[in-house]
């Protein structure tokens, strides 16, 4: 699993896996199924949306326990599978739902803290839309990903090849490139954006004020928003729609 070249998570391959398989040997032999734990998965990163609006540091603590939580159990309901060769489409669905979901709810709980909803101010819903937008990017672009499967289904081809997924033009593969080394893409994935907000918190904390997480959530609603636009145009000048 470490060693797969797309769809292994770094948190994955650097320490969850290695977590997980001692969850593994406590559920392996208990009536707990794979699909079961794909749903406990799914209200851990759901849960992180309400964690992140407890003001201050807790708060931001809690949304990333939320999430380790939820990465934790992405792992361990596919291990569990795959032990029992009990492969389900339904779990494979729901799976895909949890993690649009756990993105969406980092971000909009991100949006909502930064409206600082139990501040004794007012209420500044700028922060909230912000936030939902950013959300909306995260959402279109693993939608983007996923309908180029239904696509294909629909006109009966077979699954895309990791190899289609390059660029046809070479300008378009060197500006490929130059995003997946950058990696600025990442910032609105769950994980990555928990651990950010967590990093605005202390600096919040320090400033006194909801100044960085306010400009976190800015820079987050451009990134979804450019992201969705740069993967749109990938996929179509990719070979993954021939």
């Amino acid at each position: 699993m470490k060693d797969r070249r797309s769809g292994e998570h770094w948190a994955g391959r650097l320490y969850m896996r290695e977590i997980s398989l001692r969850i593994d040997r406590h559920l392996v032999n208990t009536r707990v199924t794979p699909n079961q734990l794909t749903y406990l998965m799914t209200v851990f990163g759901v849960l992180a949306a309400p964690a992140l609006l407890v003001p201050g540091i807790p708060g931001a603590v809690l949304g990333v326990v939320m999430v380790q939580l939820y990465l934790l159990f992405d792992c361990v309901d596919g291990e569990i599978a795959r032990w029992r060769k009990q492969y389900s489409m339904a779990g494979i669905y729901v799976d895909r739902v949890g993690a649009y979901l756990c993105d969406a709810a980092v971000l909009v709980g991100f949006g909502l803290r930064a409206a600082d909803l139990w501040g004794t101010g007012r209420i500044d819903w700028l922060w909230a839309f912000l936030g939902t937008l950013a959300a909306l990017g995260a959402i279109l672009i693993k939608a983007e990903t996923d309908l180029v499967g239904v696509a294909r289904h629909q006109q009966g081809k077979a699954p895309v090849q990791e190899s289609a997924s390059e660029p046809r033009s070479s300008g378009m593969a060197l500006a490929r490139k130059a995003a997946a080394a950058l990696k600025f893409h990442r910032l609105i994935l769950g994980v990555e954006a928990s651990l950010l907000i967590l990093v605005f918190a202390v600096l919040d904390q320090a400033r006194g004020d909801l100044f960085f997480s306010r400009l976190g959530v800015a820079v987050l609603a451009g990134i979804a928003l450019l992201q969705t636009l740069l993967h749109l145009v990938s996929i179509l000048a990719s070979s993954r729609l021939k």
